[in-house]
C-alpha cells in the first residue's frame, strides 16, 4: 500500500478530480498555496495499491501540464532587496509534484 500526495496547479485540480473519479481512485482534496508564486495549488491524497501507483502516475501526467506564465515577483518585505527583479518575469507553472510515500497500516471506518 502507498499514499501519493500530488500537489497539482488549481487550473488542474478538477479535470485531475474527475480522470481519477472516472478510474476509480478516491482522493482527499485540500486547498493549498504555493512557496514560491504564493499561488493556488490543490493537493491531492490518495492511498493505492502498490500495482496501481503506475496507472495512478499516469493519470496525474496526463492531466496536469506545466505551462509558461507571465508573473510580477513580490517585493521582499524587510529582506535584502538587491536581488529583487520589479518587472514581470516568464517562469513555468503547473505540473505535478508527487510523493508516493509507503503505508504501514490502512484502515477504513
Amino acid at each position: 500500500m502507498k499514499l501519493v500526495v500530488a500537489v497539482v496547479q488549481d487550473q488542474d485540480s478538477n479535470r485531475l478530480s474527475s480522470a481519477l473519479t472516472k478510474n476509480n481512485f478516491r482522493a482527499t482534496k485540500l486547498a493549498s498555496t504555493g512557496g514560491f508564486l504564493r499561488s493556488g495549488n490543490t493537493t491531492f491524497i490518495v492511498g493505492t495499491e502498490d500495482a496501481l501507483i503506475p496507472q495512478l502516475l499516469d493519470i496525474i501526467r496526463d492531466n496536469c501540464r506545466s505551462r509558461e506564465q507571465m508573473v510580477s515577483p513580490v517585493s521582499p518585505l524587510g529582506g535584502n532587496a538587491d536581488s529583487y527583479i520589479p518587472y514581470p518575469i516568464e517562469v513555468e507553472v503547473g505540473g505535478a509534484t508527487v510523493f508516493v510515500l509507503p503505508i504501514e497500516q490502512f484502515h477504513h471506518f
